[in-house]
């Protein structure tokens, strides 16, 4: 018995006995298999690209899946989120005097944090739910087993085409529902009245910075990374026949928004903290 099954032992004797310990045990090694999951995918990912081993077909019917899956939603999503946005931050501008200000507020905002917010929910819910509910068919149907015993790596050759195709759809992804988020708030404050088009987008050139969408679509390949490593453990780990799938499915996407919404807080410190803010 190796150590790693050693403290799945423990862990699972210690929760079957109801102990607080056994469930932080679990929880602990449940952490050290995402992390090394998703390293083991990133040296794979690493190293077949190098030698010309990576799967493009793999990863291209993926890209398209997750394309297909988020598209509609991100751009349905994104307009509310710019209608919100433009609506609260032109009322809140009008009481102080400030509405040619309008411009730097609504679309900073935007790309800093509402695109790469969108975006997160999206990989989370849609992608990483889908992601899920098809590896954990697979688990459960044995294929992933029968892959172990003909010699093929399931991390090489499921999980590492799906992480490279999360990455490039989140990136795309944030670019897509940050535009219509930003035209959405540009119409509903230069086409109700409330500021002219040319000091809504002075306003904008003046405070925005090329590193705000470095960070936004830095934001959104983490993003996407993380919320597939998420969905494909959970999914490989299912067990229990269809129950178990709508479990795991539950899990994954519970499990990713909150560890979403911790690594933006995270990026978005560390990047105020770090980026000195532009003074126009």
């Amino acid at each position: 018995m190796t150590v790693h099954e050693g403290v799945r032992a423990r862990s699972r004797g210690a929760r079957a006995a109801g102990s607080l310990r056994g469930k932080f045990l679990d929880g602990v090694d449940t952490f050290g298999e995402m992390v090394l999951l998703g390293l083991g995918s990133l040296r794979f990912l690493a190293t077949d690209v190098v030698t010309r081993r990576f799967s493009w077909r793999e990863f291209f019917d993926q890209a398209w899946f997750m394309t297909r899956v988020a598209f509609l939603p991100a751009v349905l999503v994104a307009i509310p989120f710019g209608i919100i946005i433009a609506v609260q931050v032109g009322a809140v501008a009008q009481q102080i005097g400030a509405v040619s200000f309008t411009g730097a507020v609504n679309g900073i905002g935007i790309l800093r944090q509402a695109a790469p917010l969108v975006t997160s929910l999206l990989m989370a819910g849609a992608v990483g739910s889908a992601i899920c509910a098809q590896l954990g068919a697979q688990t459960v149907r044995e294929e992933v087993d029968a892959m172990k015993v003909m010699g093929l790596n399931p991390v090489q050759r499921i999980v590492a085409p799906r992480i490279a195709a999360a990455m490039a759809v989140g990136f795309l992804l944030n670019i897509v529902v940050a535009v219509t988020a930003m035209m959405t708030g540009y119409f509903i404050n230069v086409g109700g009245g409330h500021v002219s088009s040319g000091a809504y987008l002075s306003s904008f050139i003046s405070f925005a910075q090329p590193s705000d969408l470095v960070l936004a679509e830095g934001k959104a390949v983490i993003f996407g990374f993380l919320a597939t490593v998420v969905a494909c453990h959970k999914g490989l780990h299912a067990k229990g026949g269809p129950k178990g799938v709508a479990e795991a499915v539950n899990q994954c996407v519970v499990i990713a928004v909150i560890v979403l919404a911790v690594v933006n807080v995270a990026i978005t410190q560390g990047y105020v903290m770090l980026v000195p803010t532009r003074i126009a």
